[in-house]
């Protein structure tokens, strides 16, 4: 079941929330005359068309056709959905956010209780690393990988003490039953009928890395032992639960999501303290696979906020695999590539450590296209001279170009694959015409342009908005249907609502399409057009009204001529006579207004 905020929390969330506060905490707003503008986030230009109206609550950018309320912009500017952008304006004003009944628990989980109990849990490890002598082997740990308290913090870095009740006794202090944390994933069931408690920990002796979603929420753990790993696993994780997928989750992404988005380019390496050595060393757009296969939801999360990857992993061969399966997955999601390539014997945290930051930099500036390392590797591994090499060096390229969806993308390719593999380009073309088949995903869509609205329709919710005198003629002589275009009868209806005002429109179009709410910006943002023309507002909506009605006739007429087509007999004779009928009023609703609003009345 879908997570449901109730209405009137929405609505106490928006009023806490003024837009021009939230978008002047993201954006340099000027005042020009009574307008506050900004040049817009979401495409680039030179001179601002991002415009924020106060009264209305509203922002709408001129130069690209974004708009929508607070939410809608802390949505897109965020890169997060409706429920995220609920949760982060309530965290900014100070109010918790509920769900009605049967909201968040869907799934028969208590997802609130569970993350702030992952929170909890996470302060709890970190004070045991902290503080008391408990935490000294762990101090020590992060002495020799030259990690201070204050990265400890940074990224809350803890201890779990080496006991099999360490949380079930903090827990039990503080009411919390052991199936909560057996939900959580923090505690296993024994199946030891001699023990006295059915649960123990399952994170002993070990540093606790809190692994966060994109929106900062401790969702699971990571616990790495400390020193050799001979006798039991390096890491220990968290298993899936209802807030953690490992498919779905990037350390870090919450503290490097805004670099990325900036630059547009994430590097992805594969642990925890490689990915914090970097940040800290002031790679801010790193992110961490976490040691597993990168997967499709991986590369759709960093889709939304990059266009660009850059690879960093290991320089052996199980690397050199991992990196060019890695690139497979990405490119199929219509990314851009590079691998980075480390000096042997290195990964990031210890080139950091050794050789500083500007060395990390070089193997970044060094990096490779996925195409031209995949051909790098091919070319260490198998003679390319011989025709057998060559031919199976040749169909993995081709494969990786098959995979990927833009079309550009893979002319680009195919140019450069038939530069390095010394062949030409057509006879590349030809064997990929061949080979390829149908990609596993489609293209990204290009940005689509905005959709045509009759301008009439448009022109009558601008009416409504800025003269609502106007909403009882209107809804005299129109209903929601008599207009073409579902998104401006969805408007017009909201419109004509007796408790409709400024900013009620927005309340009422939470959940509705994206485009219904840039065009209820759009409208409520348009300039006082009909107080620029010669006839005053009421002739100008009589005159909409007017061309609508005439416009909806003719609709029904090319419908009516279509279906006469196709009939026969008395239904034929029926549609005749509904045509001419229609040609009828088309011809009377072009007199004046008193004749015209009396037959319209008829219609």
């Amino acid at each position: 079941m879908a997570n449901i905020i109730p209405k009137n929390l929405l609505e106490e969330i928006r009023a806490r929330n003024d837009i021009a506060d939230v978008v002047g905490g993201y954006l340099q707003l000027k005042h020009v005359g009574s307008a506050l503008k900004a040049l817009c986030p979401f495409h680039k230009e030179k001179t601002p068309s991002f415009h924020v109206n106060p009264q209305r609550q509203i922002f709408h950018c001129f130069g690209c056709g974004e708009g929508g309320d607070v939410f809608k912009f802390v949505m897109k500017y965020e890169n997060v959905d409706f429920a995220a952008a609920a949760r982060l304006l309530a965290e900014r004003c100070g109010l918790r956010l509920e769900y009605a009944e049967g909201g968040e628990r869907g799934d028969g989980t208590d997802k609130p209780r569970l993350y702030k109990l992952h929170e909890e849990v996470a302060l709890l490890y970190h004070s045991f690393l902290t503080e008391g002598p408990q935490g000294a082997p762990a101090r020590d740990y992060l002495a020799q990988r030259e990690l201070d308290l204050e990265t400890a913090r940074e990224f809350l870095i803890g201890y779990a003490p080496e006991r099999w009740d360490t949380l079930l006794l903090w827990a039990a202090k503080k009411k919390i039953a052991p199936q909560l944390l057996e939900a959580a994933g923090l505690v296993l069931k024994s199946d030891r009928a001699e023990n006295r408690s059915p649960y123990y920990d399952r994170f002993r002796h070990r540093l606790m890395f809190a692994i966060r979603d994109e929106l900062g929420r401790v969702v699971a753990f990571s616990g790495r032992v400390m020193g050799a790993a001979e006798q039991t696993a390096k890491y220990v994780n968290s298993p899936e639960t209802a807030l953690f997928r490992k498919g779905r989750v990037l350390y870090a992404l919450d503290k490097a999501r805004r670099s990325i988005l900036d630059a547009r380019v994430a590097i992805l390496c594969e642990g925890q303290i490689d990915c914090i050595r970097c940040q800290r060393a002031g790679f801010s757009n790193v992110v961490a696979s976490q040691g597993t296969a990168l997967t499709e939801e991986h590369a759709r999360l960093l889709r939304r906020y990059a266009d660009s990857i850059t690879l960093v992993l290991d320089a052996d061969a199980a690397g050199e695999d991992a990196a060019l399966r890695a690139a497979e997955v990405l490119q199929a999601e219509g990314l851009s590539i590079r691998i980075a390539s480390l000096p042997p014997g290195h990964d990031p945290d210890s080139l950091i450590r050794q050789e500083g930051p500007a060395a990390f930099q070089r193997v970044l500036d060094q990096a490779q296209s996925a195409l031209e390392f995949q051909i790098g590797v091919l070319r260490q591994r198998d003679d390319l001279a011989s025709e057998a090499g060559l031919a199976r060096a040749t169909r993995a390229v081709l494969g990786t170009i098959a995979r990927t969806p833009g079309a550009v993308q893979r002319e680009q390719l195919l140019r450069r694959a038939a530069a390095l593999l010394r062949i030409s380009e057509q006879a590349l073309r030809q064997d990929l015409v061949r080979q390829s088949r149908p990609p596993a995903r489609a293209a990204p869509a290009a940005t689509a342009p905005q959709p045509r609205h009759a301008v009439e329709e448009v022109a009558l919710l601008e009416a409504l908005v800025q003269h609502p005198e106007l909403r009882d003629l209107i809804r005299q002589y129109l209903a929601p249907h008599h207009l073409s275009d579902p998104v401006c009868q969805t408007l017009l209806g909201l419109l004509l609502e007796p408790e409709a005002a400024p900013g009620a429109l927005n309340v009422a179009l939470h959940g509705a399409s994206e485009e219904c709410q840039r065009l209820a910006a759009q409208v409520q943002m348009a300039p006082q057009r009909l107080r620029d023309v010669e006839a005053p507002p009421l002739q100008a909506a009589q005159d909409l009204i007017l061309v609508i009605r005439r416009k909806g006739l003719e609709r029904r007429r090319v419908a009516a001529h279509q279906e006469l087509e196709r009939a026969t007999g008395h239904l034929r004779e029926r549609l005749r006579a509904e045509c001419n009928q229609l040609t009828v009023d088309i011809k009377r609703l072009e007199r004046k207004w008193d004749d015209d609003a009396k037959l319209i009345l008829e219609l």
